[in-house]
């Protein structure tokens, strides 16, 4: 095996938790040449990174199939021995099974995985975690054990949040692109105030985060809540994460930079359930969710732009007090 690419043109998260493939693969060929397909908007999670040898871009902007084409002549150009495509929609099912690649592997939900060499069921409610289904395409190549994502913050990266780790402290990210995936921002206020000035508070985030997480600074009676939204980059996000006392994060992308980092993780879960396996995997990791059963949970996969019943309980109804609790585990 020389030369093995790896596709996953799906959310930030889908990016982060494909890179247990890397690892996976790298340890048992390490004289492969290994290569990751993303879409644009993704490639900073991968930069610098040591175990592959070129990251390619899928670039809708340029025209979806004018990009497609482009990246299908990359493609076969490259002759690869192995393609593992993780992705389940047609776009990237036609470029694997054009590759020209030996073996070509994918998920049964890609249409057109029958032009595979092999494919496999994908099961988002059966319990089993990402990792071990993304694991399920290259166990007969490897071993039976998944390997955890990881990313590579370089020491540029960790030198840019270092002033910001002079004393213990704690990271929070408030939102998420799907509203029934987001903890209210009156709560995270009263998480807030309930802390006090025990920690700095870091607020983590895109640039469209910042107003968010300054109406929620507006309204705590904190003084050591700093807002970093647009200020870190994700991998520099990441190297943040990995110092702090705990990390509290929507079942979202900052989920799985703190998994990919080890960064301990408390993972607030409203609409979805950990049980799709999206859930934490750093060493030290919770996750809180309402306690009792609720008849409209989970409402889906991927969650909505606004609670379909109205009342949004899934959320509202998990105490501050179950937040807290997590802290203390960590702190004793």
């Amino acid at each position: 095996m020389k030369k093995i690419l790896i596709i996953q043109t799906a959310f930030l998260g889908d990016v982060v938790l494909a890179t247990g493939l890397v690892e996976k693969l790298h340890a048992h060929y390490p004289e492969a040449q290994l290569d990751f397909l993303l879409r644009k908007g993704n490639e900073s999670l991968l930069k610098g990174h040591p175990l592959l040898r070129q990251v390619l871009i899928w670039n809708k902007q340029e025209g979806k199939y004018k990009s497609l084409l482009r990246l299908l002549r990359q493609i076969r150009h490259e002759r690869y021995d192995l393609v593992v495509n993780l992705q389940r929609f047609g776009a990237t099912g036609i470029l694997t099974a054009l590759s020209g690649a030996g073996e070509t592997v994918g998920f049964d939900k890609n249409p057109f995985s029958r032009f595979f060499t092999r494919r496999y069921t994908h099961s988002v409610d059966s319990g089993t975690h990402e990792v071990e289904r993304n694991h399920l395409l290259i166990a007969s190549l490897t071993d039976m054990q998944a390997a955890k994502p990881r990313l590579y913050p370089s020491p540029e990266d960790f030198n840019k949040v270092q002033p910001l780790k002079q004393e213990p402290f704690i990271c929070m990210a408030p939102t998420s692109v799907w509203f029934t995936k987001q903890y209210p921002a009156e709560q995270w206020v009263d998480l807030l105030n309930q802390l006090g000035d025990r920690y700095t508070v870091y607020l983590l985030g895109a640039p469209a985060d910042k107003a968010h997480c300054e109406e929620i600074i507006s309204k705590t009676k904190s003084n050591r809540v700093e807002n970093l939204c647009g200020q870190l980059n994700l991998l520099q996000s990441a190297a943040l994460m990995r110092d702090a006392v705990l990390n509290y994060v929507n079942d979202s992308g900052p989920m799985h930079l703190a998994s990919a980092l080890d960064a301990p993780t408390c993972a607030i879960f409203c609409s979805t359930v950990p049980r799709f396996g999206f859930g934490p995997l750093a060493d030290f990791s919770a996750v809180v969710e309402k306690n009792e059963p609720l008849y409209c949970r989970p409402c889906g996969l991927h969650g909505y732009k606004s609670c379909p019943e109205g009342h949004f309980k899934c959320a509202k109804d998990i105490a501050t007090a179950q937040l807290l609790d997590v802290l203390a585990t960590r702190t004793v």
